[in-house]
């Protein structure tokens, strides 16, 4: 028996949930300044809910060689990654008029 996706009603091998949220989601990459002076790169505009927060830092973590955690929707990464951090979320399949880097 297929599983039916709670939000669209469709069964879970045709739900496009997951792209759906992707393709709406405003994303805005910023700098910190955090302890001791330290750059850190932040991400925000995830619905915490809906994206798989997890997947999608391992996946930054391992392309950019760097250390970095997910917390209430949004993404911290050590180090300045503005330049390079955009076209990963791309490659993810988020859009990229909604990808705003600051």
């Amino acid at each position: 028996m297929a599983v039916i996706c709670k939000k669209c009603g469709l069964p879970e091998d045709l739900c496009a949930c997951g792209e759906l949220e992707k393709e709406e989601a405003r994303i805005v990459v910023r700098l910190e300044k955090r302890a001791f002076n330290k750059d850190t790169t932040m991400i925000e505009g995830f619905n915490p809910k809906l994206a798989d927060l997890g997947k999608i830092v391992k996946h930054l973590k391992n392309r950019l060689a760097c250390g970095g955690t997910a917390k209430d929707g949004y993404i911290l990464l050590q180090g300045d990654h503005r330049d390079n951090i955009k076209q990963h979320l791309i490659d993810l399949g988020f859009n990229e008029s909604s990808i705003e880097v600051h």
